[in-house]
């Protein structure tokens, strides 16, 4: 198959930013009487949404919330990131990134963000990097409530690709996801969809047993390897076909 789109996580892949996600997260749950566990954002809550971590936290202590009012804890929080992102003087985006933007670029290869985040926060960081240009869609944490690892993120992509541009015809096997947590690999995997795994959240040695390449750094992938990855399976297909 011919690689056609590479589908990006956000964080832990565009913006190192989890450790104000945890501080925040923290925080919610000080407000609800409660504390925080040593280890257990990294648990719970890495590459997931945070309704899913919010969710999962809340009831590992008892606590059972109406919709309506996990959706104020969410918005609180997205209010807050708003805030932290605001009091920095740059934007700790991964280096590498604009490089190799600039290579999917040239290669001619749609892109999107596929996130568990809110669009609220990817589109204020993609705007405020001056980024959001290169992507032709987001699908963010509040299109739907399955979460990853739950494949279903990924697949409503590929979805929206093909609503979105006539004759495209994208399938899973065309895609490449660019993942930095377990819960984020699995889902992509699960869509059928090939992952790199960038050692941003954990070490390489434990991406490299789960993902299809491991890379230390963005500018470590190898655009035109991969794509050659891609399509001596597609080769392959063919000749199983005949």
């Amino acid at each position: 198959m011919t690689l056609k789109a590479v589908l990006f996580d956000f964080n832990g892949i565009i913006i190192n930013d989890e450790a104000i996600h945890e501080k925040l997260i923290a925080q919610i749950l000080i407000e609800e009487n409660l504390r925080s566990k040593p280890g257990e954002y990294r648990q719970v809550c890495l590459g997931r949404s945070d309704r899913a971590c919010i969710v999962e936290l809340l009831t590992r202590r008892g606590r059972v919330v109406t919709e309506s009012y996990l959706t104020q804890l969410i918005a609180r929080k997205a209010q807050a990131y708003q805030i932290e992102l605001g009091k920095l003087e740059k934007l700790p985006i991964y280096p590498g990134l604009e490089d190799l933007i600039y290579k999917l670029r040239s290669a001619k290869l749609r892109m999107a963000v596929v996130s568990g985040a809110l669009r609220s926060e990817v589109e204020l960081v993609l705007n405020k990097a001056k980024l959001a240009q290169n992507f032709d869609l987001i699908v963010a944490g509040d299109d739907l409530k399955a979460s990853k690892p739950e494949p279903d993120s990924y697949l409503l992509a590929v979805e929206r690709f093909n609503q979105q541009i006539p004759g495209f015809n994208l399938e899973p096997s065309q895609c490449l996801a660019i993942e930095d947590t377990f819960a984020g690999i699995t889902a992509a995997k699960l869509a059928g969809i090939q992952v790199v795994g960038v050692a941003n959240t954990y070490p390489f040695h434990m991406l490299q047993r789960r993902a299809h390449w491991t890379v230390d750094y963005l500018t470590h992938l190898e655009l035109e390897r991969v794509q050659e990855v891609f399509s001596q399976q597609e080769l392959q297909e063919t000749v199983a076909e005949c």
